[in-house]
């Protein structure tokens, strides 16, 4: 049985969770092709990653994930933060049957990845221009369960961890990098969201962070001056402009593939080629 059939098992008696886009399974997808017999794993992770999403949606008070309706729009916030609950309690139910190593590899994830979710909230109260807290943060809301899912995956596999970790963590803060710029430079029917709806909610990202550093004193105002507010086609228009005047898209995109690039290096002597092609598609997304 196949981790998506397993995942669909546990929680198919909830109507709300058959609603639910379950997108592509990355995490998922990354712990099968280092151990494909880690079906079971898989799917506890990708538990763990929807409760998330849940839950993440609620924050966000957003109305659509992976182009359909989001739960908390479709049967309210209290329904959806329940069922995030539900998700979480029983993914880590299932995770005690691995052992405690694999166990306290997860559930740290699972720690990391709500400070992240509670520093993201924080840095969104003001325009963070600090990289270093940025970066922190996105590690642990995004890569840390990207990480843990790989050196689980290794541990169950009887192989080495760090490096497994090591190209977890390196795709896992990549992808929101380039995830940053789609966001800058792609449209709504695109993103399925209004372009640069992160600046609306208060999210200062990393283009947006390169971009006051190298930008004029009158051009931060005005970059101020449109923090947190719905922004007209013309005012979009011209931060693309001011994004491509500093090369604040290619400056981000290199930092992604530097990225890319010693995941790649660090799992290279296990030969798992899908590994590789899967940190090369982090960074090959059209923007």
């Amino acid at each position: 049985m196949k981790y998506f059939e397993i995942l669909d098992e546990m929680f198919w008696e909830f109507e709300e969770y058959r609603d639910i886009n379950k997108g592509k399974g990355i995490r998922g997808k990354l712990i099968t092709i280092i151990n494909p017999k880690a079906q079971k794993l898989a799917a506890v992770v990708e538990a763990i990653h929807l409760a998330s999403l849940l839950h993440d949606d609620v924050i966000d008070e957003a109305d659509i994930r992976r182009g359909v309706r989001s739960i908390n729009a479709k049967y309210g916030e209290h329904t959806a933060v329940m069922l995030g609950d539900i998700v979480y309690s029983r993914a880590f139910y299932e995770l005690i049957d691995f052992g405690s190593e694999i166990a306290k590899i997860v559930s740290n994830a699972v720690y990391l990845l709500s400070k992240g979710e509670l520093e993201d909230v924080k840095l969104s109260r003001f325009i963070n221009l600090d990289k270093e807290k940025y970066m922190g943060m996105i590690y642990k809301k995004t890569a840390s369960l990207i990480e843990a899912a790989c050196g689980a995956a290794a541990v169950l596999a009887g192989l080495e961890k760090e490096p497994f970790m090591n190209y977890g963590k390196n795709i896992g803060i990549a992808f929101q990098i380039i995830d940053d710029l789609l966001d800058v430079t792609q449209d709504e029917e695109t993103l399925g969201k209004p372009a640069m709806h992160d600046f609306f909610e208060g999210k200062t990202t990393l283009p947006f962070i390169y971009l006051f550093e190298q930008a004029s004193e009158d051009e931060k105002e005005k970059l101020k001056s449109l923090y947190k507010r719905k922004l007209q086609e013309s005012e979009i228009l011209w931060i693309r402009k001011l994004m491509e005047k500093y090369g604040i898209i290619k400056k981000c995109y290199n930092e992604a593939k530097e990225l890319v690039d010693k995941a790649k290096e660090e799992i290279k002597k296990f030969n798992m080629p899908q590994l590789e092609i899967i940190a090369q598609k982090v960074v090959e997304r059209e923007f």
